[in-house]
């Protein structure tokens, strides 16, 4: 593409795709100022800049620990401050255990011992150098034992084989990639008395009965393992709850919360060789059956022997120095206010689009942003372009950098954007705090849809197939990604979206390569462009608002519309606390909605406005409570969570939701007694704002 002066992009940069209404949050005379610099941030993005960052950044398998992976926040850092942002690397030293060998190998009825790693393909040029299958945190072992056909390996699964009678105790399982996140499979194998786990992808998910597979289609080639973390915490599990900074105390290997079996991925090719000579009993639902050529037996009887061995390293050598990223453009008028963007760098193999498309997006969102600022269009309040390292293992390096800046982001943060698996496809979606979803959907009606002359919004409703008068569905943060530290464990307003929709079959593979991206996932790089246009303008409202655009009135509906779903779940416990709790925060969010508009038209005192912003920061900080719900100590917000048996699968209202489904009715009750005490006070946080812009 060619490259235009700053003054020709001022000129000719695409205006928002429809005229808008002013903004929320900003006054009628700061709009024509903010739409010229979201014209220049919407018209800097560049597909070319996106794709060669995106080849330097997924030129080869760049692991958490490994030199690769330090090259990439070398790569960041240079970028950023050749833009003129100022730029900050943060080391912590933390539990990375490689597995110096792994084996997995048929022992009966034949004896064969399995590749587990992907080939190389000559189609793929970009996919030429293969990490080793593994499962990050894999207990020790070396087993042999029979094998067990356990399906998906969710808590209900085991405990449909135990009333049949099948153990799996002092046996190996194999599960089926879905459902759940693979550390809870390998939580509830462990539970069940197995001394091994295979985890592998059934192509009736993840492979050719879905489509043709990769090099030809999108979908999963039958050779290429889904590696991934069996972790369930966050962070660190040496330094949990405390910063792994270089003179932090770490726990010993056996007080640490992780895997104690061996668990391996592996394809369904080498699945197949498995599972085909199972014998035993019939699979007790058709459900069970997978996409494979012939009928799932359930095993467990000695016909059928495998050999499951790993062995992590052991030690010193087991810690690895990871570096974060932060890229810093300090706010001309706001500098103590900060909004935050950031992605994971980290892969289990050249993960061009897990996540080196996040990455591209932020780097190429700070470059937009950089041409504003010589333009004199600088943020009023200050950003930062984050890139965190070990998200892959467990969200490893944000969660150490957030329980290292605590109390600074506590203060001071206004909002995180996530930015994860950002262009897959031209689908866009989106998930976030209730309190910035309205938010969400203004701003992505003036940013333009990749691939098309609509706006994303436009393209998003017609998607969704939403009828007139509502709005297109957003999701709600669970876990499972780099936003946990901030919503999760602070409070912290956080959302996240990406374009989706090629496959999904790269995942975790070493074949997450540039080439997948420009054959299937985004070719032409224009959703890559688009998701950086739509992350700079997102920024730009929330860094120049004068008034935060916080929908707390929103919030409360929502809420109150997950309560009401708990009817069923929580049969015989009152819950008109709560209710009455969320009712009246609903009606202090209308009122301050209205109460803005009128300071905003009329005028407010600078310190009015200081006093209000403060306040809108903390009100979802209310929700939070510091030592976590039960069982989970990093899980402090109140509000959603990823569900402790699934992982992945969000839960409302997780304390109130899990005390039910352990049938314990006095912790309900004390659960939605203390929520209703801390919704009232993010209540007082709202009436205060509202009472400082009226003075």
């Amino acid at each position: 593409m060619r490259r235009l002066s700053l003054g020709v992009l001022l000129t000719v940069a695409a205006m928002p795709v429809a005229a808008q209404h002013r903004p929320t949050g900003f006054t009628a005379a700061a709009v024509p100022q903010q739409q010229r610099l979201e014209a220049l941030l919407q018209g800097a993005p560049d597909t070319t800049r996106a794709m060669q960052h995106a080849r330097v950044l997924a030129a080869e398998p760049h692991v958490a620990g490994t030199d690769a992976q330090t090259q990439t926040a070398s790569y960041v850092l240079l970028q950023m401050a050749k833009w003129g942002l100022d730029t900050v690397r943060t080391a912590f030293k933390v539990y990375l255990p490689f597995p110096e060998s792994t084996v997995v190998a048929l022992v009966k009825p034949k004896a064969r011992k399995l590749s587990l790693n992907e080939p190389v393909l000559a189609e793929d040029p970009s996919s030429q150098t293969v990490w080793p299958a593994m499962n990050g945190y894999s207990g020790a072992g070396d087993v042999t034992a029979p094998l067990v056909y356990v399906n998906y390996g969710l808590p209900d699964d085991f405990r449909l084989l135990d009333s049949l009678g099948v153990s799996v105790k002092g046996k190996i399982a194999i599960a089926r990639y879905g459902r759940s996140f693979r550390g809870i499979k390998a939580r509830e194998a462990e539970k069940a008395g197995a001394v091994g786990l295979i985890i592998y992808s059934d192509p009736a998910e993840d492979g050719f009965v879905r489509g043709d597979v990769y090099p030809k289609g999108p979908f999963r080639n039958s050779d290429a393992p889904q590696r991934g973390s069996i972790f369930n915490g966050n962070g660190d599990p040496s330094t949990p709850g405390w910063a792994s900074t270089a003179d932090a105390r770490h726990l010993p290997l056996a007080e640490m919360d992780v895997a104690h079996i061996p668990v391996v991925p592996i394809g369904y090719r080498n699945a197949q060789a498995m599972l085909e000579g199972l014998k035993g009993r019939d699979i007790p639902a058709q459900s069970w059956q997978g996409g494979l050529p012939f009928r799932y037996h359930l095993g467990g009887d000695a016909s059928t022997q495998i050999r499951v061995a790993v062995f992590p390293e052991q030690g010193e050598k087991a810690y690895k120095t990871i570096f974060n990223t932060v890229g810093i453009m300090r706010g001309s008028e706001l500098p103590d206010e900060w909004v935050l963007t950031g992605g994971h760098r980290d892969a289990w193999g050249p993960g061009a689009i897990d996540n080196v498309s996040g990455i591209v997006t932020i780097l190429e969102s700070a470059r937009a942003w950089s041409l504003a600022k010589q333009a004199g269009l600088g943020p009023r309040r200050t950003l930062m372009f984050a890139t965190w390292d070990a998200e892959e293992w467990g969200l490893v390096g944000s969660t150490e950098w957030t329980e290292l800046m605590a109390d600074s982001l506590k203060a001071k943060a206004v909002a995180y954007l996530n930015q994860d698996v950002t262009a897959s496809g031209r689908s866009f979606g989106s998930s976030g705090t209730s309190s910035l979803q309205p938010f969400v959907r203004e701003v992505t009606q003036s940013v333009r849809q990749p691939g098309d002359t609509v706006s994303v919004y436009d393209a998003w409703r017609a998607a969704q197939r939403t009828p007139a008068g509502e709005e297109p569905t957003m999701g709600d943060l669970g876990g499972g990604s780099d936003f946990a530290g901030f919503y999760n464990g602070l409070g912290v307003a956080s959302f996240d979206f990406g374009f989706g929709g090629a496959g999904g079959g790269s995942y975790h593979s070493a074949y997450d390569s540039y080439t997948f991206v420009e054959r299937f996932a985004d070719p032409g790089y224009v959703s890559h462009a688009a998701a950086a246009r739509l992350n700079a303008t997102l920024l730009a409202r929330l860094a120049n608002a004068t008034v935060l655009p916080f929908d707390f009135a929103y919030f409360g509906r929502y809420m109150q519309s997950q309560v009401n779903k708990l009817g069923g779940k929580t049969a015989g416990i009152d819950l008109a606390p709560l209710t009455s709790a969320l009712a009246v925060l609903t009606s202090a969010g209308d009122a301050f909605n209205a109460t803005r508009e009128r300071a905003l038209a009329d005028g407010a005192t600078a310190t009015a406005v200081e006093t209000a912003n403060g306040l809108l920061r903390q009100v979802e900080q209310a929700l939070t409570r510091p030592e976590g719900i039960k069982g989970r100590p990093w899980v402090r917000n109140l509000t959603f969570a990823a569900d402790r048996d699934n992982g992945y699968a969000n839960v409302p209202l997780p304390g109130i939701v899990e005390a039910a489904r352990d049938n314990d009715a006095a912790l309900v009750t004390s659960e939605v007694t203390d929520l209703a005490r801390r919704v009232g006070e993010a209540t007082r946080r709202v009436e205060a704002a509202m009472a400082a812009l009226r003075n």
